[in-house]
């Protein structure tokens, strides 16, 4: 039986990730900006194996009150699911800055700070796993223009996470850097192809199989080798 921690997990993908983990017996530590709202998520935790933290990732504060909360509790596997789409306007001719700042928060640097903040739990555990949902818009060497916020941000992060994927190898951490597919969530809308489910058994898998080779590449969740 693993710990899992998912950031995000009210709904679509993150919300699948507790459900998957939870069904196969695993402590899920499922965290959501307002768990109050999050109806679905409340449904899964009653069933025993789920717990439910409030974690707004744009909050350091929330980050570090939830980290001392998990102090010495050991962290198999860290996966920084939550994210946004990022302003409206972000093309070519037009440009939110506040909204492109506020998309790099949540999707670029919360997701290392949340990760520094729990390395401890992840070093004490067996599986030593951490994992961030990204984006195949991160590339940049697939770059077709438009959405200029977002898929910044998602270069950041993959950057970052590869940088913890060669910083953290001393301490035996394995990162993912996985790109969920185009999902039918409500991020994702409703013309995407691949559903939740699908989507979450084929990250599960990566997640499982990642080894010091694989550490730090950018997959999708089948398993491809993605573009830097």
């Amino acid at each position: 039986m693993a710990t899992v921690f998912v950031t995000g997990a009210n709904r679509g993908i993150g919300l699948e990730f507790a459900r998957q983990y939870a069904a196969a017996g695993d402590e899920v530590i499922a965290c959501c900006r307002k768990p109050a709202e999050a109806d679905a998520l409340n449904r899964l935790a009653a069933g025993g194996r789920v717990r439910v933290v409030a974690l707004d990732v744009a909050q350091e504060g929330m980050t570090a009150d939830v980290a001392a909360e998990l102090r010495g509790a050991p962290i198999d596997i860290l996966i920084n699911n939550a994210g946004i789409a990022g302003p409206s306007e972000q093309s070519d001719r037009q440009a939110d800055p506040d909204g492109w700042l506020e998309t790099l928060r949540v999707n670029a640097i919360a997701p290392v700070l949340v990760a520094q903040a729990l390395h401890d739990n992840l070093v004490a555990s067996e599986a030593k796993r951490l994992a961030a949902i990204t984006s195949q818009l991160g590339s940049t060497a697939n770059n077709s223009g438009q959405r200029y916020a977002y898929r910044s941000s998602k270069a950041a992060l993959n950057n970052a996470m590869r940088g913890l994927a060669r910083d953290w190898a001393k301490d035996g951490v394995l990162v993912g850097i996985l790109h969920p597919g185009w999902v039918h969530t409500d991020m994702g809308g409703p013309g995407a192809p691949v559903t939740a489910e699908e989507s979450v058994a084929g990250l599960r898998e990566r997640i499982a199989s990642l080894t010091p080779a694989t550490s730090g590449t950018f997959q999708d969740y089948r398993g491809v080798a993605l573009p830097w």
